[in-house]
């Protein structure tokens, strides 16, 4: 593709936050954003140069948003594959294409993918009654942790199975039959790590630093890198990511979430097909940030070095109220030397909502010395 930088409009699907800071990005590199959200006003349709709004499935709209984008990203996999096989009927190049989409939204279907490819995963199976489940916990034990293939994040659309007794409760919680389920292994961790993987169309990919990760309620609460693990972990960290994202042909930037069992197994968790959570501190900490690594490798350009600059350590923000956005104590937060705040520009707050975080470096110091920086100013903050 030969674009005619840096004159070129991004189309993404969806205007949270991670679209909001994908087009901080894309106007840094003098380039255009346009933005399709079900209303108005949304974080990133506050700052892109295009924004549509209604249903992705209206086929107008969705024909006019494609008509203003030279190429097509999405910032959450909750889009349905067959809209992007439709944006890529009416000519338009679309990264993650339908297919890896296909094959990453279905979290059995992912599974399945990325053991065929040889990586480290939990078993799993697909299940529809409870005797399918019990037939899995007599071959592997409980804990089983429940899963809904479709739509689930931060610990929504997952239940964990302690005993046979808790089957019928799981399938009623996550909907089932309506909705497809499956069961996996239950692995006993150590940490919970992450990396961000990006690939473009060369062949070329940028693999970020592991980085450990806090949850809190199943929400990313802390992340901090360079991961407290031997060189060795990391490495196989790195391999592992590569080699999962080639093998769902993934062009993007795609985040990894493992497992480091007690023996420095690493397993991988899930895969997200855009920018993630567990990448934000990217935009101080590293050379090229992952949104900006995402731009570059869905345009086929070259990409930036991933490479850590200091320490550093991201705590997200959360909200604790059902109220319109009111975000007190920021200029006491503001005052903290080092802290880089970023306000994701909702509406409203809901508890535990992600509503910004905070971004803190080390520079010749060390993961805790960034992280007591951002939880210092964190602590200030409340939505």
């Amino acid at each position: 593709m030969n674009w005619n930088l840096p004159n070129v409009t991004i189309g993404i699907l969806g205007g949270g936050q991670l679209a909001r800071m994908s087009a901080y990005a894309a106007s840094r590199l003098g380039m255009r954003v346009a933005i399709l959200e079900a209303e108005e006003n949304s974080p990133a349709g506050q700052i892109s140069a295009y924004e549509f709004s209604g249903k992705w499935s209206d086929r107008e709209l969705l024909k006019r948003f494609a008509a203003a984008s030279d190429v097509i990203t999405l910032e959450n996999e909750f889009v349905d594959s067959q809209i992007l096989r439709e944006l890529e009927a009416l000519g338009k190049p679309v990264y993650p294409s339908a297919l890896t989409l296909a094959l990453v939204q279905d979290k059995a279907r992912q599974k399945q993918t990325i053991a065929s490819a040889g990586l480290p995963v939990p078993a799993f199976a697909r299940v529809q009654q409870a005797a399918e489940v019990e037939k899995f916990a007599a071959e592997y034990g409980y804990p089983l942790v429940l899963k809904a293939r479709r739509n689930g994040y931060d610990g929504r659309g997952n239940f964990t199975i302690m005993n046979a007794a808790d089957i019928e409760e799981g399938f009623i919680r996550l909907g089932a039959p309506e909705r497809s389920l499956m069961v996996e292994q239950y692995i006993s961790f150590s940490k919970e790590l992450a990396l961000m993987v990006a690939r473009n169309l060369r062949g070329e990919s940028a693999v970020y630093p592991l980085v450990e990760t806090v949850q809190k309620n199943h929400i990313c609460h802390i992340v901090t890198t360079p991961a407290a693990v031997p060189p060795s972990v990391a490495e196989k960290a790195a391999e592992i990511g590569r080699k999962a994202i080639e093998s769902i042909g993934g062009i993007g930037i795609y985040g990894i979430e493992m497992f480091l069992t007690a023996d420095n197994r690493v397993v991988i968790n899930e895969l997200a097909p855009r920018p993630h959570n567990s990448g934000h501190y990217s935009i101080e900490a590293c050379r090229t940030s992952q949104f900006e690594n995402h731009l570059r490798a869905v345009l086929n350009l070259p990409l930036g070095s991933p490479d850590l600059i200091a320490p550093a350590a991201m705590v997200n923000l959360l909200g604790t109220n059902n109220a319109p956005v009111s975000a007190k104590g920021m200029e006491k937060a503001l005052a903290v030397p080092g802290a880089n705040i970023h306000i994701y520009g909702k509406k409203d707050s809901r508890p535990g909502r992600k509503m910004g975080h905070i971004t803190a470096l080390a520079p010749g110091g060390t993961v805790a010395d960034a992280l007591k920086i951002a939880q210092e100013a964190a602590g200030y903050l409340e939505f």
